[in-house]
């Protein structure tokens, strides 16, 4: 079937640092996503001050946009480099501290203190470390996760996500037996059976 062609499909945590190295980074939009302009209500739904979480965020632009408007913003990331270039870009001044229950993982966060992103992996991250969000903006979180590990990712954030809480989730549509990802190819089908 077109999803087992890419099921097997893995990369791995020092492909991604390269990328980041080599300014192989053609899913940063500089402008921010229209897609996010176009849903905002949704994942606002009229409440202001929520907190929003950013899987994998590289330097998404979106994240200063959103702490603009008064949100608390969370991120995660695997690349250092990728966290300083977002506040050496916005001119944020920032501070950066070790996480005490994450072996290697350090804490960046603005003076503002309204954006705070972690060093590491996803899955180090637990809600008793971060905290539960209003609202979450899945860019290019899902489709970037190695198939193996959907499950495990999917299950991590629903433990982050309050009853309440928002889900913007993009996902890509093509042919997978043409490209073999990343970005992985995930079927609507495949989003409900692991979100629900």
């Amino acid at each position: 079937s077109d999803v087992e062609s890419q099921k097997e499909g893995v990369v791995t945590e020092e492909e991604w640092l390269q990328k980041w190295e080599m300014g192989n980074i053609g899913f940063h939009k500089e402008q921010g996503h229209p897609l996010l302009q176009k849903y905002l209500d949704v994942l606002l739904n009229g409440r202001s001050g929520l907190r929003i979480f950013f899987p994998l965020c590289g330097k998404a632009v979106e994240m200063k946009w959103l702490a603009d408007m008064g949100h608390s913003v969370v991120g995660v990331e695997v690349s250092e480099q990728a966290v300083k270039e977002f506040f050496s870009e916005h001119n944020l001044p920032y501070c950066e501290e070790p996480v005490p229950e994450i072996s290697g993982a350090k804490m960046f966060q603005s003076t503002s203190g309204n954006i705070s992103l972690y060093c590491c992996s996803i899955y180090d991250l637990s809600s008793s470390i971060v905290g539960k969000f209003d609202g979450v903006w899945d860019r290019g979180a899902l489709v970037a996760v190695n198939p193996c590990d959907r499950q495990r990712y999917a299950s991590l954030m629903i433990s982050l996500v309050e009853k309440n809480s928002s889900y913007l989730l993009v996902t890509v549509s093509y042919d997978p037996n043409k490209h073999k990802g990343p970005p992985f190819y995930v079927p609507e089908s495949e989003v409900k059976s692991l979100f629900g």
